[in-house]
């Protein structure tokens, strides 16, 4: 039986560079599939407001949703292995944090 995911697309695309002589590089667009609802996730994390922008919620909660989903893709992969342990503890942290007071 197949494994049903979420499947998602993403573009990045680079709107303004640090160097007035960088590359400006071509967007980039994949698609890609996490066990996750993705955007409930990006909603816990804006309610949460521990980040000092919203904005900052948001690309926290895509970038380790993309990173931990890899990472359970690779589980074998000898790269994550003294990784792993930390990154289990740190996911125990963030989800026993708590929703921070807007002053």
């Amino acid at each position: 039986m197949e494994k049903r995911t979420n499947k998602y697309k993403l573009k990045l695309e680079l709107l303004v560079t640090a160097k007035v002589d960088d590359t400006i590089y071509t967007p980039i667009e994949l698609e890609f599939d996490n066990h996750d609802n993705i955007f409930t996730i990006v909603e816990r994390m804006k309610q949460r407001n521990i980040f000092q922008t919203e904005n900052q919620a948001v690309e926290f909660a895509i970038g380790l949703k993309m990173f931990s989903e890899v990472m359970l893709k690779n589980r074998d992969n000898a790269l994550f292995s003294e990784f792993r342990p930390a990154f289990s503890e740190f996911m125990k942290k963030l989800k026993s944090t708590p929703t921070q007071n807007e002053d």
